[in-house]
Parts: C-alpha cells; sequence; structure tokens
C-alpha cells in the first residue's frame, strides 16, 4: 500500500471536518444565544446574517463522512457502533433544525415553536458532536475478530463519561462565540452591541472548557502524556498553548475595543489551534488506540479512484464557498434579509 495515500485522505477529511466546524459553527452558535433574545425582529435579524449560507456549510459534514467511509472503511465500521447514539441524535437535531429555518419564516405571526426547535436544535447538534469527539479521545474498545477483521466490542453507551460530557460543553461553549463574534461583525445597532457583550463571557468559558480538556487528555492517557511532556516534544510542541493563549488575548482586546473581524477570525484561530492540538495527541490513531491511518486504509485502488473525484470536487466547493460568502459580505441591518 503506497504510503501517503491515507496520510492524503487524512489530510482532506481533517480538512472538509475542520472547515465544518468553523462555517457550521458560528450558524449553530446563533442558534445556541437564540434563547437571549427576546424581539422577534431581533432573531431575524440573526438569521438573516446566515440565511445565503446555512446549508451550504454543512456541504463538509458530507464530504467528512462520507471521505471517512470510502478512504477508511474500517475505522468507519469501528467508530459508527460505538457513536450510533450521539450521531444519529446529532443528525436529527440538524434536520428539526434545518426545517425551522425555514418554517419559521412562513409562521406568522407565532415564531415560538420554530423558535424552539431552531434553538433546541442548534445545542443539542453542537452537544452531541463534542460528545462525538470525546468519545473518540477518549478510545474506542474493539478487536480483532477472526475472519472479520478489527470489530467495535463495547458497550451502546462507553462514550458516555465525564469526560465526553465536558467535550460536549465546551463544543457548545465554542460555538456560541462563534456565533457572538460573527453577529458582532455582520450586524450592528442592538444586537451587535449584545453579541459583543455575549462573547467576552462565552471566550472566557471556552478557554477554560478547552484548558481542561487539555489537562484531562494527558493525565488520563499515558500516551498523550508521552506525546506532550517527553523531550525533545515538550521543547518543540510549548509553542501551541503559548499562541493560544495569545490568540485568545487579542480576541478579548478585539471586543473590548469594539473590533469587529479580528474577534471572529481570532475564534476561528483558536478553533484550529485546538484542532492542531487534538490531532497533535491522537496521531498516527484514527480509531484511538486501535486503528492507525494505515490500518484502516481502504484498498490503494480505491483511494485512488475517489481520490480522482475529490480533486475535482474539492476546488468547486472551496470555490462556491468563498464566492457566496464574498457576494452576501457586508452588515444585515434590522429589516434586511434575503427572505
Amino acid at each position: 500500500m503506497e504510503w501517503y495515500l491515507p496520510l492524503a485522505w487524512g489530510l482532506i477529511i481533517g480538512a472538509a471536518v475542520a472547515m465544518y466546524v468553523v462555517l457550521d459553527g458560528f450558524d449553530l452558535g446563533i442558534g445556541i444565544l437564540f434563547p437571549f433574545t427576546k424581539n422577534e425582529h431581533e432573531r431575524d435579524q440573526m438569521m438573516n446574517t446566515v440565511a445565503p449560507f446555512w446549508d451550504g456549510n454543512e456541504t463538509w459534514l458530507v464530504l467528512g463522512g462520507g471521505g471517512l467511509w470510502v478512504a477508511f472503511p474500517k475505522a468507519y465500521a469501528v467508530v459508527m457502533p460505538a457513536l450510533y447514539l450521539p450521531v444519529i441524535v446529532m443528525l436529527l437535531a440538524l434536520i428539526f433544525r434545518g426545517v425551522s429555518f425555514e418554517f419559521r419564516w412562513v409562521a406568522k405571526p407565532n415564531k415560538g415553536v420554530w423558535n424552539v426547535a431552531f434553538a433546541g436544535g442548534s445545542i443539542v447538534a453542537a452537544f452531541c458532536q463534542g460528545l462525538i469527539l470525546g468519545g473518540l479521545l477518549q478510545g474506542i474498545d474493539a478487536q480483532v475478530v477472526p475472519g472479520r477483521g478489527v470489530q467495535f466490542a463495547g458497550g451502546a453507551l462507553d462514550w458516555l463519561t465525564p469526560f465526553s460530557l465536558l467535550c460536549g460543553v465546551g463544543v457548545t461553549l465554542g460555538y456560541a462565540l462563534l456565533g457572538a463574534t460573527w453577529l458582532n461583525m455582520k450586524t450592528d445597532g442592538e444586537v451587535a452591541r449584545r453579541s459583543r457583550a455575549q462573547a467576552v463571557p462565552l471566550l472566557a468559558a471556552t478557554l477554560v472548557a478547552m484548558a481542561l480538556v487539555s489537562l484531562w487528555t494527558p493525565f488520563a492517557i499515558d500516551r498523550i502524556w508521552e506525546r506532550w511532556f517527553s523531550w525533545p516534544n515538550i521543547g518543540l510542541l510549548w509553542p501551541i498553548p503559548l499562541v493560544t493563549a495569545a490568540v485568545a488575548w487579542g480576541v478579548w482586546k478585539g471586543l473590548e475595543n469594539e473590533r469587529e473581524i479580528g474577534p471572529f477570525l481570532g475564534s476561528i484561530a483558536l478553533f484550529f489551534l485546538g484542532f492542531l492540538g487534538l490531532a497533535i495527541s491522537i496521531w498516527p490513531y484514527l480509531v484511538p488506540p486501535t486503528l492507525t491511518f494505515w490500518d484502516a486504509a481502504a484498498a490503494p485502488a480505491s483511494q485512488i479512484f475517489m481520490a480522482a473525484g475529490t480533486i475535482v470536487l474539492f476546488p468547486i466547493i472551496i470555490g462556491y464557498t468563498v464566492f457566496v460568502y464574498w457576494l452576501f459580505r457586508g452588515k444585515v441591518r434590522e429589516g434586511e434579509g434575503y427572505h
């Protein structure tokens, strides 16, 4: 097996997941912040900031999940049984959220049911994504079954631990931070002022959650301790938490000085830094602590065949995303919208 194919597919899937987390993250964040807004006109303004983007943002989730199934079928066969419940609940929440997004505009004058569905779907989807992350990071119980390969050997609720719950809360807080800084950038008036005020405690809470996860994993898992705190790794990796602290300080100063673009870009950078830290922690495992990228990979011919299509589609998705965000740049002011 060509050694570079699993690595290339790992980068493709990682990029797709990172793009989804950032782009759909602020989208879900708006729904998480919905209960803190009582004015329907302000809620309309909040939703209008993502009206042209929200469905396209989820393209990256399809690419990430589909890529895992095609390029790493052995990992897919272990991960899905282990995490069926949070995955199914997440998908149902995303469906409810998507339906409520469209139905809310026509449910006049009473939008209460769809407000609850939009906020609830966003919160549940974000929390479940954190549960999935936590369940994967803490490790999945798998064993080799003669004649059938590596299979999931745990129980249906193995993912439900204090650590996975912490990850669920952390992801929800992080998405809320992305949503608040997005609204600070894309709106004006009371929505922007409230979002800017909400972003400060959300930044602090997100940093606390990131710190707890960062400390929990090495103390609970020996191989992660070795990765971060053995020499010379500690000398090479210490800039990552330092840069994270510097970026967080920049986001806080930007909010304090009522900047618009900087806090949002800084919040995205915090997610990318967190993603980088998690990748360093679990490398070279795709399903810790059993399957590496090479163990889980499909046949080289399958990877090459799918890569041929991905090479064509990936730039198209990137180009479409850039075009849409450029086309609908600028602020969404009260009373403006796309419905």
